[in-house]
């Protein structure tokens, strides 16, 4: 295998910290050994390759499961916990530009759908997930934003079909979220989760329905017709390439250069008093993100601990990672002030997926007979990497026609520098930073 990041960006490491590992078990999984056979392979057991899985064994097919670390190791097991809508980075704009106003107009429903079935997939299998927040809000962090905010709302009624609410600085501090914001607009679509307590029902389903899933079971080599282990072979006519972030160079050679692996880290508190959350004026079980391009998310838990994550991590190692902890610490101490000696029990990082062109992809790899892709949820892969899962599935199986949203249907271009892409990252950073601090 051939990554980009050094080889701690790929180990136990960035994880080590990672609060979900503790509020939920999964049921470990042999490796793969020797030749087995099936009649579609799947690579990677996040929330991609796993609903792609169920869906697939639910019409029938004999489907087994390859994942080089444990089932949710990447992204799937270490992200915000945020259901909502997103999965691109494209403006209604560029998205106009690109593809079409009727594109996007269909990108933009299938976002939506893609939370409504993550919805219906925690009721329709019976999950707890601790879930809760009635959409999401995005906050102003700087006075200029709030226009920008307001002008959002045609938007969102023309995209979603739904009504977003306006809030003022002071609406913010009555809804009980006080913070350095200036106004807030909630789109009422969306909710917070724990995604391992997902990942573990979407297990439980899988292995239910026959799924085979193996562990510690990396792809060194994927070929029409077959994925060669570390320690086996799986033979399968149809496949499917499930790793987002953490995907390889050579497996296979198509995905070189077409994905950028970015960090992103989270720290969470212990639970909070109620005197402390009033104190701070933060009492809302509402999900927020603000204004910045390198942005900040956050989210006050069932348990009343505080998650926060922010972007903008580049390098991978023990050093790095520390100072991603400090820095992701720092800005939540700025933000919330009242809270600046509560303890930090937990930290980790990960990595969040972009295309080129800034876009998923989800379809056929091309010159790859039976081989099939879907990444680059661009720091939104819960919802979305569920919903890209399903139409992987229904490609696969192919027993109808299955639309495909124009959007995301282009296969992937390359980055520019190939294995050295990863240079071109602090010049964006450093514009993005430079942008986030104008007045």
């Amino acid at each position: 295998m051939k990554r980009i990041f050094s080889s701690f960006a790929y180990g136990d490491g960035p994880r080590a910290g990672c609060w979900w590992d503790e509020t939920a078990e999964l049921p470990g999984f042999p490796k793969l050994t020797g030749e087995a056979r099936c009649d579609v392979a799947i690579v990677g057991a996040g929330f991609t390759g796993l609903a792609a899985a169920l869906a697939l064994a639910q019409q029938g097919a004999q489907v087994a499961v390859l994942e080089a670390s444990t089932v949710g190791w990447g992204a799937s097991g270490r992200n915000g916990g945020f259901s909502c809508l997103g999965g691109s980075m494209r403006s209604d704009a560029g998205l106009d530009l690109h593809y079409g106003v009727a594109a996007r107009r269909e990108w933009r429903q299938t976002e939506r759908e893609a939370v409504e079935g993550a919805d219906r997939l925690v009721s329709e299998l019976g999950l707890d997930v601790d879930r809760h927040s009635a959409g999401e809000t995005c906050l102003a962090h700087r006075p200029r934003d709030v226009a920008a905010l307001r002008g959002h709302m045609q938007a969102v009624r023309e995209n979603y079909g739904v009504e977003p609410e306006f809030l003022s600085a002071t609406d913010l501090a009555v809804e009980g979220m006080s913070g350095p914001f200036h106004g807030g607009l909630t789109v009422p679509i969306g909710f917070g989760l724990n995604p391992r307590k997902l990942l573990a029902g979407l297990v439980q389903a899988c292995v239910a329905h026959g799924v085979a899933i193996y562990e510690d079971t990396a792809a060194m080599d994927i070929a029409p017709g077959r994925v060669i282990g570390t320690q086996g072979t799986l033979h399968a006519p149809q496949i499917v390439i499930a790793t987002n972030g953490y995907s390889s160079e050579d497996v296979p050679d198509w995905m070189a250069g077409r994905y950028m692996p970015a960090q992103s880290s989270v720290i969470v508190t212990r639970p909070l008093t109620s005197e402390e959350l009033e104190a701070q004026g933060w009492t809302s079980d509402q999900m927020a993100y603000d204004t910045r391009n390198l942005l900040h998310y956050f989210r006050l838990m069932p348990d009343r601990r505080f998650l926060f994550g922010m972007r903008g991590g580049l390098r991978a190692s023990p050093v790095a990672e520390r100072a991603a902890h400090t820095a992701v610490l720092r800005d939540f101490r700025r933000m919330f002030r009242a809270w600046s000696d509560v303890e930090v029990t937990h930290g980790w990082s990960g990595l969040v997926c972009l295309a080129r062109d800034r876009v998923p992809f989800v379809g056929a790899v091309p010159g790859m007979s039976g081989v099939f892709a879907g990444f680059a949820y661009h720091g939104n892969g819960v919802a979305m990497g569920l919903h890209c899962g399903g139409m992987l599935a229904r490609l696969v199986h192919g027993s109808q026609p299955v639309r495909i949203p124009a959007v995301v249907a282009r296969p992937a271009k390359r980055f520019p520098l190939g294995g050295f892409r990863r240079v071109l990252m602090p010049g964006v950073y450093m514009a993005l930073k430079a942008a986030d601090a104008l007045p």
